[in-house]
């Protein structure tokens, strides 16, 4: 008796479905390794090809959503000065007493420093380049005015409780409040080895944090 064999029909292989591009997904992985690659090299080391291959897309992904590296630069800028004052705006400064708003305010700034290390490596890159990236956008220049005008705002109101003394102006104060922050964390090594102690330690962090609210807040007062 012969064994007669059946020969299955080949099934032909299914094509793989053609993955659908995410164009806001792709843009913020570029956007993300970007800011790391231009907070370790700066502009001038940063490669286009070193950010696509953190991203994990094809080099030309970068020129076709940013047309070129010095606007993508730029759009890393954009994204971190707006990421600072997104925080702010979570404070609702404009609700509160004069002087909890301003102290608020104080803690966030240093606070955002703190935890945003590549903010102050950016700008200082953005610094020596003459800050022709910032110059050129409208944006940047647009997020700074309501602050101005906040603040303005809570030193007119601190001035009419009696809180504050008049005079103070709200863009000089704001770059004190900045300044009295970002120097510290600009320049913590250089720092502790002048004076010969950690001052990136929790501790020194702590004590650092209340002098620099203390010294404005006094600087406020009538």
């Amino acid at each position: 008796m012969s064994t007669v064999w059946l020969e299955m029909p080949k099934q032909r292989p299914t094509a793989a479905k053609p993955q659908r591009r995410d164009p806001v997904a792709t843009r913020q992985k570029l956007l993300t390794a970007a800011r790391r690659e231009f907070a370790k090299s700066g502009l001038a080391g940063a490669r286009v090809d070193e950010i696509a291959a953190r991203a994990g897309v094809n080099k030309q992904l970068v020129y076709h959503y940013f047309g070129d590296k010095d606007a993508l630069y730029l759009a890393v800028l954009e994204w971190v000065y707006e990421e600072i004052r997104a925080q702010e705006r979570t404070l609702n400064l404009e609700g509160l007493p004069p002087e909890q708003a301003i102290r608020k305010l104080i803690e966030s700034s240093f606070d955002h420093l703190a935890l945003h290390p590549d903010f102050i490596v950016l700008l200082n890159d953005e610094n020596r380049n003459g800050a022709r990236h910032v110059r050129a956008s409208l944006r940047i220049e647009d997020m700074h005015s309501p602050l101005v005008s906040m603040v303005s705002k809570i030193l007119k109101q601190g001035v009419r409780t009696g809180t504050f003394r008049s005079g103070v102006d709200p863009v000089h104060l704001y770059i004190s409040i900045a300044g009295l922050s970002y120097f510290f964390f600009s320049n913590t090594p250089t720092l502790s080895a002048i004076f010969g102690k950690d001052l990136s330690s929790p501790t020194a962090r702590r004590a650092r944090r209340k002098h620099v609210v203390d010294l404005v807040m006094q600087a406020l007062r009538p």
